[in-house]
């Protein structure tokens, strides 16, 4: 029972960590393109990497944690194809409205829940389909504007969402089949995530943006808010293998699902951006079928460890 109680709470933290860090991060990035000019998300991404890896090498030669060797392959793939999809969901954005946009990140859910149930053989009931339709439904209305579609930008988007789908699955699958925490993973992959964007960062934000991330004019604010979320995006990094490899890819959607509201939220409270009583219905829909997952993921988890404990108790 003491287990399972610190279980709960080791959970629980690290769900608040990842929603701190990352309501954080996106208010510090989006002062950082949005006041201050600075649009190179891409290549901003692969420094949060090569900071991430870094920190996480003082910590491995302080002893914080142990290295665990994982398969040269496997841990160069999972971090190519990781590094892959967070680029296609920037040339997403950049081929595709914002509405479009969204769209595609509502789509992960679905998707990724069809390839669990395909190849995985997990079980999602009824009543946690409902509540996941229902979150969509309301991050849908709260965050959804304009729909424009394009055939490159629509190609962009599903291989997005493939990619991501796929990545978050095997972050899940690799730290449990290979007994590896989400640390030693992380710590692992870190170099070649963020190889492949530092590599291609510059040639996507340029063809994105038309601006070249080396003639920047780098003044002290914008070098202090760069700092800032490098930093932060360590926290990023550790809590979303974190949360994926405790609890399943699906709940990691859902988080950030809940993220996004937290966001308009701060941005109508802090920034002052525009609000409707369409953005406050869909808030309020999407916080009821996020409170259902809960319950209902909550249920079925007591119901398989009442059935586990009668099992043991039988043999």
């Amino acid at each position: 029972m003491g287990e399972m109680k610190s279980m709960q709470m080791g959970v629980i933290g690290a769900l608040f960590l990842s929603v701190a860090s990352s309501v954080s991060i996106v208010i510090c990035n989006k002062a950082l393109m949005t006041n201050l000019g600075f649009p190179f998300a891409t290549t901003l991404t692969s420094w949060h990497l090569m900071v991430t890896y870094c920190t996480l090498h003082v910590a491995y030669k302080l002893n914080f944690f142990e290295n665990k060797p994982i398969d040269m392959r496997t841990v160069v793939l999972f971090g190519l194809l990781n590094g892959i999809s967070i680029g296609l969901l920037n040339l997403s954005l950049g081929f595709n409205s914002i509405g479009f946009y969204q769209m595609t990140k509502l789509a992960i859910i679905p998707f990724t829940v069809l390839l669990e149930t395909l190849f995985l053989n997990k079980k999602f009931s009824q009543k946690i389909k409902f509540s996941l339709f229902l979150l969509l439904v309301g991050v849908g209305i709260a965050s959804i504007t304009d729909l424009q579609l394009n055939f490159v930008g629509s190609v962009l988007s599903l291989l997005a969402i493939a990619t991501t789908c796929v990545g978050q699955i095997l972050t899940n699958t690799i730290q449990k089949r290979l007994n590896v925490t989400s640390t030693q993973l992380l710590y692992q992959s870190a170099p070649f995530q963020a190889a492949i964007l530092f590599v291609s960062g510059p040639f996507v934000d340029k063809y994105l943006t038309s601006l070249n991330v080396f003639s920047f004019h780098y003044s002290p604010i914008v070098v202090g808010f760069i700092t800032l979320s490098c930093l932060i995006a360590v926290s990023v990094n550790f809590s979303t293998f974190l949360v994926i490899g405790k609890t399943s890819p699906v709940t990691y959607q859902v988080l950030g699902h809940l993220k996004t509201c937290l966001v308009l939220a701060f941005g109508y409270t802090l920034l002052h951006d525009p609000f409707t009583p369409r953005n406050i219905a869909g808030i309020l829909i999407a916080v009821l079928g996020m409170l259902l997952y809960s319950y209902f993921c909550s249920v079925a988890s007591k119901s398989k460890q009442a059935s586990s404990d009668s099992t043991f108790l039988v043999r």
